[in-house]
């Protein structure tokens, strides 16, 4: 197991759920961490509360992945003692909606191919080189289920998670002889804000969506995420499914009231 301890951590959408729950996990481990969302207000109270309770650096700033300019700007400009970033969480996505492909609002897709495809994709192009120079660093993509199968009422969201799949595999490919290692790791039903989001703050909906069965929680995810970043030097972990033990697939869900 490899220390974590004074290592540089870079995690996306760490205002809520696995992007939150990674932030606290790798300050435990010791590392310092960079955090960013758009939600600058947060940012600030969670960088607080971690380094109260870890006494590790954090450095927080408001970051629209979305945003090309604004990607490459603030991550080049980051201060010189944060430039040496380890390791990479790619963990900023989202779905929005739940419609059949022909009912569905393309603004929703616009919103999850800028997020989920183009935002993974400037913030690693914006990382990646400094790893090269470096001679090392690993990548972790968070993916879904989603992205091994698709399911109805869900053609797009499928899409942008099986591209994050693509990616990751050839990108691995791509620097394998740069002693850069790239992870994907692919969720199963993980109750956080994410339903939440996706059907536009109806709370009573996105309740539905873990009724009957006990969903896996953003630690759950964090905790696969350290294993990952943590093995000997001669290890990576390509691909993680992790999945509720109620959840045997995307649509294959046994849930206790029915």
């Amino acid at each position: 197991m490899q220390s974590l301890k004074g290592k540089i951590a870079f995690i996306t959408g760490a205002t809520s759920g696995i992007g939150k729950a990674c932030a606290y996990a790798f300050a435990k481990e010791g590392a310092n961490i960079i955090i960013n969302a758009r939600r600058l207000n947060l940012l600030k109270e969670i960088a607080m509360d971690i380094q109260k309770k870890y006494d590790v650096n954090v450095y927080a700033f408001e970051l629209d992945v979305r945003n090309r300019k604004e990607v490459f700007t603030k991550i080049n400009s980051l201060p010189a003692e944060w430039k040496s970033i380890n390791i990479l969480v790619n963990n900023a996505g989202l779905a929005r909606g739940l419609n059949k492909f022909y009912e569905d609002n393309p603004d929703n897709w616009e919103e999850m191919i800028d997020t989920n495809i183009k935002g993974l994709l400037y913030v690693t192009h914006a990382i990646l080189p400094g790893m090269i120079q470096r001679g090392s660093g690993h990548i972790i993509n968070i993916g879904s289920i989603a992205g091994q199968e698709a399911y109805p009422k869900g053609a797009v969201y499928c899409a942008t998670k099986h591209a994050v799949n693509a990616i990751t595999k050839s990108l691995r490919m791509d620097v394998i002889d740069k002693n850069i290692l790239v992870s994907v790791i692919d969720p199963g039903l993980v109750e956080t804000n994410f339903s939440k989001v996706r059907f536009d703050g109806d709370e009573a909906r996105a309740k539905e969506v873990y009724k009957g069965l006990t969903p896996l929680t953003g630690d759950d995810i964090a905790e696969v995420v350290i294993f990952c970043a943590t093995r000997p030097p001669h290890v990576n972990i390509a691909q993680v499914t992790v999945l509720a033990s109620q959840q045997a697939s995307a649509t294959i869900i046994h849930r206790k009231d029915q």
